[in-house]
C-alpha cells in the first residue's frame, strides 16, 4: 500500500529539470581551504591578501578589474552603515569598463564549470564578492 501511496506522489521538479549551465556563483574567503568543489577560484579583490602565498590560495584567476575602486572600497570599510551606498556605486563601476569584459569573460567560464569569487575582507556578509554575486546573476 505504502509503494502505491509513493508512485502517486509528483515528481520532484528540481530533481528532474535539467541544469541550464554547468556551475554556478559561490562566494568564499580566500583564507579558507580550497576545495575541489570551488570549480574556478577568482580572486576580485584589487589588493592581494595579507600573508598569503600564491601556492596556498590556489587562485585561478585574479580580475582586479571586478573590485571596488579604492574609494568605494575604503567607503564601506570605514563605515559598514553605508553599505546600501557602496552597492548602488560599485553597481556604477561594474556597468563601465574594464568591469563589463570581465564579467563576460566569467560568464563565459560559468557555462563550463562553477566558479567561487574569492574575497579577503573579514565581514563575510557585507564585502564586495558577494555585492558582484549579486549583480552577475542578475545579469544573466
Amino acid at each position: 500500500m505504502a509503494a502505491a501511496k509513493d508512485e502517486r506522489r509528483p515528481p520532484n521538479k528540481r530533481a528532474a529539470a535539467a541544469p541550464k549551465r554547468a556551475g554556478g556563483f559561490r562566494v568564499k574567503r580566500v583564507y579558507e581551504p580550497a576545495v575541489e568543489s570551488d570549480g574556478l577560484r577568482v580572486l576580485v579583490d584589487r589588493l592581494w591578501p595579507r600573508g598569503l602565498t600564491k601556492e596556498k590560495a590556489r587562485i585561478d584567476l585574479w580580475l582586479k578589474e571586478l573590485a571596488p575602486s579604492d574609494a568605494l572600497r575604503r567607503l564601506v570599510h570605514s563605515d559598514p552603515a553605508k553599505w546600501p551606498e557602496f552597492i548602488t556605486a560599485y553597481g556604477r563601476e561594474l556597468q563601465q569598463e574594464p568591469a563589463l569584459t570581465a564579467a563576460a569573460r566569467l560568464g563565459e567560464r560559468l557555462r563550463r564549470q562553477p566558479i567561487t569569487l574569492l574575497y579577503g575582507a573579514r565581514n563575510e556578509t557585507r564585502n564586495n564578492a558577494v555585492a558582484l554575486k549579486h549583480w552577475l546573476e542578475r545579469k544573466k
